[in-house]
């Protein structure tokens, strides 16, 4: 018997697409750091059309769906929205406090973590009752592609309903509440948690197996390395990269004058 043994090889491309989103959302948050928070007169392309409604969606679908497939490979979604939910307490309960006490307006109710806690949870529940009852993969696999599209599609049309709430708990959902304060990185559910759900089906269907679907080199393994790195750390670095790059911004912007 030989003492060689076969492993599967992770799912490379998953961290790597992860990697690039977040590197383009952190690239977006500095840019709005130097545009509105100390007055560069540049990254212009916050304030054009064409970002907010195709290459914003691009990387937000691009993080969301990911996160989705990867729920599919998780042993404990229970452990891992567990994680994700003291995560996203947590932001609220910090931005809150600087909001309040430092006069940052940098508040946040519900944001991509908020959404992702709901959709491993539910996914959880799916995979509880689809074990429990003995369902038919396929069947579940429909189930949560026609939910994901319906959640997807009615996320896309409630911009154009002219309706505001006064209770905090439609905020989730994606309507305009009435006389809270103002958010900053908010994403409701309608649509994203569709996205995370259409997340589910591509992991169920294409990653059955759970390993690498594309086969790589030497070469290929050098360069992806760093951004799947990033892909594999995006929880971490998502909650310290907005401190850091604004505290780093504020001493070179203070170090120069341009801030007190």
């Amino acid at each position: 018997m030989s003492g060689k043994t076969v492993t599967k090889e992770r799912a490379w491309e998953l961290d790597f697409l992860r990697g690039v989103a977040l590197i383009l959302m952190l690239f977006m948050h500095f840019s709005w750091d130097m545009r509105y928070e100390f007055g560069v007169r540049a990254f212009s392309y916050l304030e054009k059309g064409w970002f907010w409604s195709f290459g914003h969606p691009v990387i937000v679908v691009l993080f969301v769906g990911v996160s989705g497939i990867c729920c599919t490979f998780s042993r404990s979604n229970i452990k891992r929205g567990l994680k994700l939910l003291a995560a996203a307490l947590t932001l609220t309960l910090v931005t809150y406090l600087i909001t309040k006490f430092a006069g940052i307006e940098c508040l946040i109710l519900f944001n991509v973590l908020h959404v992702l806690t709901c959709g491993v949870f539910l996914y959880a529940l799916i995979s509880f009752i689809e074990k429990k009852t003995n369902a038919n993969p396929t069947a579940v696999n429909v189930i949560l592609g026609l939910i994901g599209l319906y959640i997807v599609i009615c996320g896309c049309d409630m911009h154009f309903m002219d309706y505001a709430a006064h209770s905090l708990w439609f905020l989730p959902v994606g309507f305009a509440i009435t006389g809270i304060p103002s958010q900053a990185d908010y994403m409701p559910l309608f649509p994203w948690l569709g996205v995370f759900l259409l997340g589910c089906v591509i992991g169920r269907t294409c990653y059955k197996e759970k390993k690498t679907l594309f086969a790589r080199g030497e070469t290929m393994k050098a360069i992806a390395r760093p951004v799947e790195f990033i892909g594999r750390h995006s929880l971490i670095i998502y909650l310290v990269h907005q401190p850091v790059v604004y505290g780093i911004l504020y001493v070179i912007f203070l170090l120069i004058g341009t801030v007190k």
